[in-house]
């Protein structure tokens, strides 16, 4: 047995097949609170909260991911290898880099940039792209036009600083938004041979300096929420 983990404290039964995974611990419990009927606190390990629970008839799950590649790679491998999840989408905050994107529209992270070393562990004999499930994001492009909401597909940079680096020169090779998962979550998903997608709100916006607050963050990226629920259906 290889549950429970040091960091969830389930059995496989308690997730369903797809975990949406957001950073913020609250930001699960609302979703589970606000979305989900008959949600289920599956998990509680050091307040990263997880929940199991239907959404219009469709069992999903949803549970934090915490701050960063490390931990966000930490949870995706023992979701995938131990728990028998079989598609995690990631949906969380960003920094826009391009001036076309506004505060609050929604970016799918085709690939995932990094200046994370993350990928050395594979010990790859040169540069490795990180890249989503094409079959996640075209149902979930299908989703966001269906519903109308202003989005963008591309590239994401998954960055292991939050304070400091210049990051222009990404944004002069077109890369939409700053974050800091995507790239471990797709490494893990591609090394398992499961599916992974981002799905993030700009929060911020690294060239006006316009940015939501903490409960915005929190309660207020509904379509973002939607969307992945949605998405979730379509599996």
């Amino acid at each position: 047995m290889n549950y429970p983990t040091p960091h969830i404290n389930a059995s496989p039964d308690d997730f369903a097949k797809t975990v949406l995974m957001p950073g913020d611990p609250l930001r699960a419990k609302f979703i589970a609170e606000n979305f989900l009927q008959n949600a289920k606190l599956v998990n509680n390990v050091r307040g990263i909260q997880g929940y199991t629970g239907d959404y219009n008839g469709t069992r999903v799950s949803v549970m934090a991911s915490g701050m960063g590649m490390p931990s966000m790679g930490i949870y995706s491998y023992e979701l995938y290898n131990f728990f028998g999840v079989d598609n995690i989408i990631r949906i969380g905050s960003a920094g826009a880099m391009q001036e076309n994107i506004r505060v609050r529209d929604i970016v799918i992270g085709m690939g995932a940039c990094t200046n994370s070393n993350y990928a050395s562990q594979y010990n790859l004999p040169g540069t490795f792209a990180p890249v989503c499930s094409y079959e996640l994001l075209k149902k979930c492009t299908e989703t966001a036009q269906d519903m109308g909401l202003r989005y963008h597909v591309g590239n994401l940079l998954s960055s292991d600083t939050f304070y400091g680096g210049d990051s222009s020169a990404f944004a002069k090779m077109g890369v939409m938004a700053v974050e800091m998962e995507a790239a471990a979550l797709y490494m893990n998903a591609l090394a398992c041979g499961k599916n992974a997608l981002a799905i993030c709100t700009v929060s911020d916006h690294l060239i006006t300096g316009e940015a939501t607050t903490a409960e915005e963050r929190q309660t207020s990226f509904t379509d973002m929420m939607t969307l992945a629920l949605k998405t979730v259906e379509k599996l």
